[in-house]
């Protein structure tokens, strides 16, 4: 199939881009002066291509046009459009361009194999925003997720010497890896002797979280702290017992607060109320 069926489209290149514009008004994907600006970015690339390729699958013009669309796609996505209204967005450039071959090409074989042809091509590059929006999703739900286990993982210095780590969430191996990580580094920053993991924010402890914690505990002993677990609910404590985890040798505590006090008495502490 010869390509020069679409190549009298780069002619009528701003006829195209007057009705490509049309459409997009009219099903609401128009962005304005950025959307105009990258949609005669592509269309040029895109009628370049259709004169200049040979292949229409497999040439540098195409893998340029191909680069472009997906660009857009990212950059359209960032701007709150949705999977659907990307597609939408080569959809129209197709009826556009679509319309343009109808008045270009009378014979009805030929004009059925133009728009074939353009169909093939379109589609792809539809598929890549598609493809595009995902990659673009999922690096967006990476980086938070990354952030919120930073958040949700923070170290406090309560005292001199005792730090406190509120858990709360799921502890799962990849959030106990970084839990221990920014424990430690706060014992050494701080030169704590006491660390208390305070868990009442976690909803079920089971055997697989138990198994973390004791990790954490182990890890923390060996860099010269002391671990106290507090946050020790009814249920938690009747689930440890029925799953049989041994937690012999770790100081447990019902309450962030008896952590503490236990932590001061350990330090030879004593908080008094000042009479006034």
């Amino acid at each position: 199939m010869q390509n020069n069926l679409l190549s009298g489209l780069k002619e009528h290149e701003n006829k195209l881009l007057k009705i490509w514009s049309q459409l997009l008004i009219e099903g609401g994907s128009d962005d304005g002066a950025v959307e105009e600006e990258e949609s005669k970015e592509f269309a040029s690339l895109f009628l370049n291509a259709l004169v200049v390729s040979g292949d229409l699958k497999n040439s540098e013009e195409f893998e340029k046009v191909e680069d472009i669309i997906v660009g857009i796609a990212s950059s359209r996505g960032k701007r709150g459009f949705s999977p659907r209204e990307n597609a939408q967005y080569l959809i129209t450039f197709k009826q556009a361009a679509s319309q343009i071959l109808s008045e270009l090409i009378k014979e009805p074989a030929k004009l059925y194999d133009a728009n074939l042809q353009l169909n093939s091509i379109l589609d792809n590059m539809t598929i890549l925003t598609f493809e595009a929006f995902m990659r673009g999703r999922e690096d967006v739900i990476s980086r938070q997720v990354d952030e919120i286990s930073e958040i949700s993982t923070p170290v406090i210095t309560v005292w001199e010497g005792v730090v406190a780590l509120p858990i709360i969430g799921t502890l799962d191996s990849s959030r106990t890896q970084i839990v221990m990580e920014n424990l430690l580094q706060q014992i050494v920053d701080t030169g704590s002797s006491i660390a208390i993991l305070d868990i009442s924010g976690v909803p079920a402890v089971d055997s697989l979280v138990a198994q973390h914690l004791i990790k954490t505990v182990s890890a923390t002993r060996l860099m010269g702290a002391e671990c106290i677990i507090s946050g020790i609910r009814p249920e938690i404590a009747q689930t440890v017992v029925h799953l049989g985890i041994d937690l012999t040798g770790i100081i447990t505590k019902a309450s962030l607060a008896s952590a503490l006090k236990t932590a001061f008495d350990m330090l030879q502490l004593t908080v008094v109320k000042r009479k006034i």
